[in-house]
């Protein structure tokens, strides 16, 4: 075995000795190869000072941006009725997990990471990867609902949208799932101390099957499929009938002008709508692709734990695998109106074509007592006047 450079760190009480642990040896590979596993080595490039500062400065700003970004969303969504529409809510359950994976999983990823040992002790050791995976499985589920929500609509002509109250339904079920496939992530794992070489010893957190170590394969090609493939052909079937439905319209006559007018309106809304959402679904498809093929691969064939720079590769396609966390918002803001008018509203800061265009929609103030409250509605009906409860 290589030489292990790691402070020597005693069990802390009420943790496993893994050194006595039947599949011991396997466990020494995993440490000597992964490094998550088992400390840092001296060939491990995540130990250079520049790998460091680069990574810091991307889980940062992954980090950063995930928090600003998603809490504007559900602030936005929260603060402006006219926001609040059926796909917005599922929109601000993307959000919510998204900051969960941004507030709960990158920050400890990060430490983990850098220190090859887990410090944070037994109770996040079953919480963090628990509630990553929770995450993600409410992305592809909410995509998934919207996707499908949307088909229903377009495809079918319904013009009435799902009830809000069945939308308050669907988010739930979305996180009940989610957590009953994440569960074994927390229940198949184990939080205690390994023993490197005599004198060093270090806390670690690992996965621990109750059979052989084929179940941990057999879950991480199911959830591959689970979580990635099969949404994404859900999606990818649905998106193209809405679009081969969309290109095909032809506008509606009833009513004179206006009834076509109207109908046209609503059209190119429905298309730049679409348009939005499917780029949102090849963003969190592209983000994933590179991580979820290494991680097949590793799955398929052992010998790639033995490729030299693995852990290195390993945190890069999960740095751009999180980048799905805070690329969303900026969509909105990007391909949206409503949202970009929001973001504005949010800050105190007014569309001035919008603003121009409505003066009318801000009231006179007799009173200095009211002024305060008639301003503010004021603000309110400049922003809800941008906004269009039909965009989204």
């Amino acid at each position: 075995m290589d030489q292990v450079d790691v402070n020597q760190d005693p069990p802390t009480t009420g943790s496993a000795n893994l050194s006595d642990h039947d599949d011991y040896d396997d466990l020494l590979a995993d440490a000597e190869h992964l490094g998550f596993e088992g400390g840092t080595f001296p060939e491990d490039p995540i130990r250079l000072l520049g790998v460091q500062v680069v990574l810091i400065a991307a889980y940062s700003a992954i980090i950063l941006l995930g928090l600003v970004g998603n809490s504007l969303v559900i602030y936005v969504i929260y603060r402006f009725k006219t926001l609040r529409t059926v796909t917005n809510f599922f929109i601000a359950n993307l959000a919510v997990a998204d900051l969960l994976v941004n507030a709960l999983c990158l920050p400890f990823t990060l430490v983990y990471t850098l220190q090859g040992e887990w410090q944070f002790g037994s109770t996040l050791c079953f919480l963090v990867p628990f509630a990553q995976g929770l995450a993600v499985h409410v992305s592809t589920l909410t995509l998934n609902v919207i996707a499908l929500d949307r088909h229903r609509c377009i495809i079918h002509h319904l013009e009435t949208r799902m009830r809000k109250d069945t939308c308050y339904g669907v988010i739930a079920l979305t996180w009940l799932m989610s957590a009953a496939l994440a569960s074994p992530l927390a229940i198949f794992r184990e939080y205690g101390s390994f023993a490197l070489t005599p004198g060093h010893s270090i806390q670690v957190c690992t996965e621990k099957w109750p059979g052989s170590s084929t179940d941990g394969t057999v879950y991480s090609v199911s959830m591959l499929v689970l979580q990635y493939f099969l949404p994404l052909a859900i999606i990818s079937f649905a998106y193209a009938r809405i679009w081969s439905k969309l290109r095909g319209h032809v506008s509606p006559a009833e009513g004179g002008a206006d009834g076509a007018a109207a109908g046209s309106e609503r059209h190119r809304r429905r298309r730049k709508t679409t348009k939005m959402l499917v780029t949102m679904v090849v963003v969190f498809a592209v983000s994933w692709l590179p991580y979820h093929a290494f991680q097949l691969a590793t799955d398929i064939d052992s010998t790639v734990l033995d490729m030299p720079h693995f852990r290195l590769l390993y945190t890069l396609f999960h740095v751009v695998a999180m980048c799905s966390t805070f690329a969303n918002p900026l969509l909105y803001g990007w391909m949206n109106r409503n949202y970009r008018a929001a973001f504005l509203a949010a800050f105190k800061l007014r569309d001035r074509g919008c603003r121009r265009g409505r003066k009318d929609s801000i009231r006179q103030l007799n009173g200095e007592q009211e002024g305060r409250t008639k301003r503010e509605e004021g603000r309110q009906e400049v922003a809800c006047a941008c906004l269009n409860a039909t965009d989204v």
